[in-house]
């Protein structure tokens, strides 16, 4: 009999696998800052039109969400590409689709829906559990942590969650998804590792990080990979729990 963990990780596969497949080595993560009162309006124009044509201009959608506790109104989502220069092709196309244009313009007819839009470009670590995020068939509670390093100590942080800390999330029932570093010439892209994980609820998830925290095998990892040393900046760790759209092609 397969286990639920099983399972998943066998899902985590296959999604990897077609990724593979389509060769994505590009991933461009976009959050975009709504107007007040449009974000129902920019889903509408997701999830009716943009979605289908980022496929159409040979964009992969990945994933999409908005924050669980959106005072923002923000639409975050991760976009997969075969490489940089493919992007930019893509986007060159969408930009210039009579269909895209139409679109923007009956959308926008009553004032802008969005008034800032942030994009930056990720490249999978080494030790990525996966590139992709499994379908689960049960919405969990998607998370987005950002760490900052002090200069010279991204590898000490890569080396501590690929001998340990991936294994005891997992083991305290965390499931880990995609890890990135962000892609050269970026700032901070020596500095900075951006995963994402999940847990089947917000309290599973404090749960969960409680225990994570009060395990004398983390606490033994952190104190060794920090023997010369703070890895992390002070306030050096992000986090924001994310809950998938209705359109989005993983829940």
């Amino acid at each position: 009999m397969i286990r639920p963990l099983s399972l998943l990780l066998l899902s985590a596969f296959f999604f990897a696998t077609a990724l593979a497949e389509e060769k994505l080595t590009c991933f461009e993560l976009r959050t975009y800052y709504t107007n007040e009162g449009k974000l129902d309006a920019l889903h509408k124009r997701f999830r009716d039109h943009t979605v289908a044509l980022f496929e159409k201009h040979g964009m992969s959608n990945l994933i999409y969400w908005e924050p669980v506790d959106n005072e923002e109104q923000i639409l975050i989502y991760l976009l997969g590409y075969p490489d940089r220069a493919s992007r930019d092709a893509s986007w060159n196309s969408f930009r210039n689709d009579p269909a895209w244009k139409k679109v923007y313009s009956d959308s926008t007819a009553d004032g802008k829906l969005v008034k800032k839009v942030d994009s930056i470009f990720l490249e999978p670590t080494a030790y990525s559990p996966a590139t992709s995020f499994p379908e689960t068939g049960t919405s969990p509670v998607y998370e987005l942590r950002r760490y900052t390093t002090n200069k010279g100590k991204l590898p000490n942080l890569d080396a501590r969650f690929q001998d340990h800390t991936i294994e005891l999330f997992e083991k305290h029932g965390i499931t880990n998804l995609p890890y990135f570093h962000l892609a050269e010439g970026q700032d901070g892209s020596d500095s900075t590792l951006l995963y994402f994980i999940s847990s089947p609820s917000v309290e599973d998830r404090n749960a969960s990080f409680k225990a994570f925290a009060a395990d004398p095998a983390w606490k033994a990892a952190r104190d060794e990979s920090e023997k010369d040393g703070k890895l992390l900046v002070k306030k050096g760790v992000y986090s924001r729990l994310l809950k998938t759209t209705d359109y989005s092609p993983v829940k």
